[in-house]
């Protein structure tokens, strides 16, 4: 009930407001259905103040660490536009990039470095970022681009050794780590290979073209603002460089956004004297810019009106909306751990389970239903490997079935969820609203599809000598 409640309550701002309107009632709606599901379990007699508290903190343990991975998101977002990263990258990418090719050298591009820092958290907020300014300015529809984007960074998490959502996914099912990613493409590839077509065939027939004057015009506009320097590119070089050796995620954006600091000071004084004036005359002076930089939000004249409404940026403030979604998102999972119903409706899904096609139908559908409930991928790909283990054990299918399928269905549509963690975290960073970007990553929809059609066919799907007196499916 407070599930259907939570969903009608969403579809019906949907509809009466827009999509846009999602965000500002989402975290009303989280809350209201959390109260919902604790008042239904007091009046069921089934209510527990023990099993909430437990339900809060096993939901609080795994959403709470990623605010302050927001916070250090929105400090590296603020000083990497500042410093000269973002505005160097993009100049080199007008200069680089083919218009027409655009799109799919975006995925092409994020996969890769997704692959190679197994974070499709840190890809996003560092060369997305980048591809995002880039593609609006050559004229491509933003949902387009961030499609791109998270289709590129979600196809190298998944497969990604580094990947800690691959790591959880194998070991939470009792898989080798290899032994998955290498089941995994069998699913991944023919996704990746379709979306990547899509993007190429979107920019062949629908692109936009970008005359050269249009791109010499907002160039100069970036040398008129900023200072151009291959030298801000050391500050993302240090990062990926961290990220591939496995430093924590916290430590590696703390890092970028020290050196995004320090970029503003070094690369763009003039940019300093834009902001702040001419007021800055003493240390203190200067640590007071600082974390005004950091917690306002920033807006700066270049003399081109679509390049102005880039290089702006919302500092830590900007950010606080998405905190406190995430926070309504944790008491929503919470609540529905703490009073049991998560069980139930576990329970509702695999009672009548039997043949090979209706079992991983039914691993995709509770993968989508644990990312609404839960608000959290990896809370539920525990869940859902606790769920189906002995479903599929019953019926003699390998444990990869289950973790490729948990990977198909969880971590890669996390991010098309408008309050799980993922959702809220990468529309904010791109400046795109979760409902806006859906229909365009093509291959996190493809995913959960090319998991059934596989399932349908039986294609590479063994069965282990079943249990006595189960037959085979």
């Amino acid at each position: 009930m407070p599930v259907m409640l939570m969903l009608i309550s969403l579809i019906a701002i949907i509809i009466i407001k827009g999509s846009d309107s999602i965000s500002g009632y989402s975290h009303i709606i989280l809350l209201v259905s959390a109260a919902f599901a604790i008042v239904l379990s007091a009046a069921t007699r089934s209510f527990s103040k023990e099993s909430i508290r437990n339900g809060f903190r096993r939901s609080a343990r795994q959403i709470m660490p990623a605010i302050p991975l927001l916070f250090l998101i929105a400090a590296i977002s603020t000083t990497w536009l500042l410093s000269g990263v973002v505005p160097t990258l993009i100049e080199y990418g007008l200069n680089v990039l083919n218009p027409t090719l655009f799109l799919v050298t975006t995925c092409a591009v994020c996969a890769l470095v997704s692959v190679l820092t197994g974070s499709s958290w840190s890809t996003i907020a560092t060369i997305g970022v980048a591809f995002i300014g880039i593609g609006k300015i050559m004229g491509y529809e933003e949902g387009w681009i961030a499609g791109a984007i998270i289709s590129g960074a979600y196809f190298g998490d998944k497969v990604s050794p580094l990947s800690d959502t691959t790591v959880i996914a194998s070991s939470s099912c009792g898989v080798d780590l290899f032994d998955h990613i290498r089941y995994l493409m069998l699913t991944a590839i023919p996704a990746m290979a379709i979306a990547l077509t899509v993007f190429f065939c979107v920019g062949l027939f629908s692109g936009p073209e970008m005359s050269e004057s249009h791109t010499t015009d907002i160039i100069n506009a970036l040398h008129n603002t900023f200072n151009i320097t291959p030298l801000t590119l050391v500050i993302p070089l240090v990062v990926i460089v961290l990220i591939i050796l496995r430093v924590r995620t916290i430590y590696t954006l703390a890092v970028g956004s020290a050196l995004g600091i320090a970029g503003i000071f070094v690369f763009q004084p003039k940019i300093l004297n834009m902001i702040e004036g001419n007021s800055l005359h003493t240390a203190w002076d200067h640590i007071v810019a600082t974390l005004s930089i950091l917690w306002n939000e920033t807006s700066l004249s270049t003399g081109d009106t679509n390049l102005d409404s880039f290089v702006s940026t919302g500092g830590i403030t900007g950010m606080l909306p998405t905190v406190l979604l995430v926070t309504c998102a944790m008491i929503f999972g919470g609540a529905l751990l703490g009073t049991g119903m998560l069980k139930v409706i576990a329970m509702a899904f695999t009672r009548r389970l039997s043949k090979r096609s209706s079992i991983v139908g039914a691993t995709v559908s509770s993968g989508l239903v644990l990312n609404c409930c839960t608000a959290d991928q990896y809370l539920s790909i525990i869940i859902g490997s606790n769920m189906y283990r002995d479903v599929y054990d019953r019926y003699s299918f390998e444990p990869r079935l289950l973790s490729r399928t948990l990977e198909d269905s969880v971590s890669v549509t996390s991010v098309l969820i408008p309050w799980n963690s993922c959702g809220i975290t990468q529309s904010t960073v791109l400046g795109v609203a979760t409902l806006t970007y859906l229909p365009f990553c093509v291959f996190n929809i493809l995913s959960p599809l090319m998991s059934m059609l596989m399932a349908w066919t039986g294609f590479k799907i063994p069965q282990m000598v079943p249990a006595p007196g189960v037959r085979r499916v």
